[in-house]
């Protein structure tokens, strides 16, 4: 019986010595193909990962994008792999494509933020720590993440406001420069000595040691209002000193206009009486 058994298999390997072949070398050129794939995808998102490193990025979105990418690579040298083998690989292909559309139709919102999360983070528009204006909110930077960014406003509370809403909008960031221009307004009677006005503005501005001497500042009547000439202060200073100078110079110019007799009219209104 076991010489039968032995004739019928050297037959059939005989028989299909070729096909045998083909096997072995598609199975041979699937596991180099996972094999190099997997050392492939290692180098390619650690490469990633280092350059996005070597320009300071969230760690968090640096991880992350490696890890994607990592993985996307092994997905496709997986397929690659079962083609060669003979594997229909079109079926899975449509179902990845298809499970893929169906998560991207169920977290549009939420991939719609993380897109922005990444573009805030690659471009880097805001920072932590920086004083911004987004959303209709302002605040200082906490922290940029994947899908939201934290504020922390100047009465303690925290604000979330997610990623795209910061992109699509507009961002004023009061932090990123060094300097800023203080617009200041300041309205004397009609009755007043407007030279005597400026000279004293243009003194408290000399005195105060956080304005800057350069670029120069603007002084001068803006417009004659319905009951008051207004005089626009203008002044740079570091970016640090705005509200400290704001307030002060506010306080100093009121000092100031009451000890010379200048006046700071108030909004008033006249009423004539008319005896018939």
């Amino acid at each position: 019986m076991e010489p039968e058994i032995l004739n019928e298999a050297q037959t059939w390997l005989q028989n299909n010595q070729t096909l045998i072949i083909e096997y072995g070398v598609n199975i041979a050129a699937a596991l180099l193909t996972l094999l190099l794939g997997y050392f492939a995808a290692n180098i390619i998102s650690g490469g990633v990962t280092r350059v996005m490193k070597a320009r300071q990025l969230d760690i968090t979105i640096t991880e992350f994008v490696g890890s994607i990418l990592k993985y996307a690579i092994l997905i496709f040298v997986v397929i690659a792999a079962l083609g060669r083998v003979g594997v229909q690989t079109a079926s899975f292909v449509a179902i990845i494509g298809a499970a893929g559309l169906a998560i991207g139709l169920a977290l549009q919102g939420s991939l719609s933020n993380f897109a922005a999360g990444f573009l805030l983070i690659i471009f880097r528009p805001i920072k932590a720590g920086e004083f911004i204006e987004v959303a209709g909110t302002s605040g200082v930077v906490q922290a940029v993440q994947l899908f939201t960014t934290t504020l922390n406003s100047a009465d303690n509370k925290m604000v979330v406001v997610p990623n795209s809403a910061i992109l699509n909008g507009t961002i004023v960031n009061y932090s990123r420069m060094e300097t800023r221009r203080v617009d200041m307004t300041f309205g004397i009677g009609y009755g007043s000595d407007l030279r005597k006005a400026k000279q004293i503005l243009e003194r408290l501005v000399h005195e105060e040691p956080r304005i800057l001497k350069d670029p120069a500042v603007t002084i001068a009547v803006a417009a004659l209002a319905d009951s008051s000439v207004n005089i626009v202060v203008r002044p740079w200073v570091k970016t640090a000193d705005y509200w400290g100078v704001w307030f002060d110079f506010h306080e100093r110019v009121k000092m100031a206009f009451d000890a010379e007799g200048i006046e700071i009219p108030f909004p008033q209104r006249v009423v004539h009486m008319k005896s018939e």
